[in-house]
């Protein structure tokens, strides 16, 4: 490890992303700061995996509660058999609900629906500043809703759903877990990757974690500013299941796997939201790893830790689908 303490693969990028010079998000317009994002993501991510099968689908949510129709991709860890469902783990992509994905997050979600093996049907939910909150808790429902009610028809098995993202799509998890169980569908797991999860960034991870690791407290407010309607927002359990005071109580979720990297903003709000799962009953694991960046589940391609975390979150959805007897819980690695 570096003298820090941070990885030192992880170091070297970070010396590398402020010698490229490359824009950041922020400085772009979102439309631009999408299209960088999906040039960028490749560059340090694995390889793609093959499967047997790929759909490119195009669920209409109008429905239920979403999108008139939202784009999304079907991955399947093993042929399609309706004698044969597949247990599904519904993917909601990172990008601070402006930028990403179903492109930027494929190759985390092919090596998931291989090495589960699983299928993972990940989401294009609207972004803003095109569709500001709520529009991507709604998409995000509504996918579950229609997954619910649709998935038998595509080889999936209903009874063995998981909900998961990275980031925001960590935040969009959490809250569709408290969706499902207050209408009564009974989620296998919550994967909830570095999820944003607090209504104000003023955690001690914030405000030791500015800049420097990729992550910056600019990127957070742009990305943030154009997400929510007004300040207002902030307080919406929506937003931050962990402390906005109309958040709901937690009893009751899905069982939850929380990934956190000890140098990223959002360690602290992550850490804590595992905490509060816990007091109020709720199996929960968390998993840090002290000497990651935030991003760094999607940088399997250099960073060796990466891959890491991609064993021990598959290793916590064979256990929610009954695929295997799981892993040891209270990791920090």
């Amino acid at each position: 490890m570096t003298a820090s303490g941070l990885d030192p693969q992880v170091a070297v990028l970070i010396a590398q992303a402020g010698k490229r010079r490359t824009p950041h998000f922020r400085d772009l317009p979102p439309a631009e700061a999408r299209k960088l994002y999906e040039k960028q993501a490749p560059i340090v991510d694995i390889k793609p995996v093959a499967l047997p099968r790929v759909d490119d689908l195009h669920l209409p949510l109008a429905g239920f509660g979403g999108g008139a129709s939202v784009p999304a991709r079907l991955y399947y860890g093993a042929e399609p058999n309706p004698w044969l469902p597949q247990p599904v783990l519904l993917f909601l992509h990172g990008g601070g609900f402006t930028i990403g994905s179903i492109n930027t997050h494929e190759r985390i979600c092919r090596w998931l629906a291989a090495n589960v093996p699983c299928a993972v049907l990940s989401v294009d939910y609207r972004l803003a500043p095109e569709h500001t909150f709520p529009a991507a808790v709604h998409d995000a429902w509504g996918a579950l809703r229609w997954l619910e009610v649709h998935g038998a028809g595509h080889a999936l098995d209903t009874g063995r759903i998981a909900v998961g993202g990275d980031s925001a799509g960590g935040t969009l998890a959490a809250v569709t877990a408290i969706h499902a169980r207050d209408h009564g569908l009974m989620l296998a797991l919550q994967l909830l990757i570095y999820p944003g999860t607090a209504g104000h960034q003023n955690t001690p991870s914030h405000k030791r974690l500015t800049h420097g690791y990729l992550l910056e407290r600019e990127d957070i407010d742009w990305f943030f500013g154009l997400y929510l309607r007004s300040p207002i927002d902030r307080n919406d359990w929506r937003f931050a299941p962990l402390d906005a005071p109309n958040a709901p109580p937690l009893a009751g979720v899905a069982p939850a796997w929380v990934l956190t990297a000890g140098f990223d903003p959002l360690c602290d709000e992550g850490r804590l939201y595992a905490e509060k799962l816990q007091a109020q009953g709720v199996p929960a694991q968390w998993v840090d790893f002290p000497n990651m960046i935030h991003g760094f589940f999607n940088m399997g391609g250099w960073v060796d830790r990466a891959r890491v975390a991609h064993e021990l979150a598959a290793g916590a959805l064979r256990e929610a689908f009954g695929l295997s007897e799981g892993i040891v819980p209270g990791l920090v690695v």
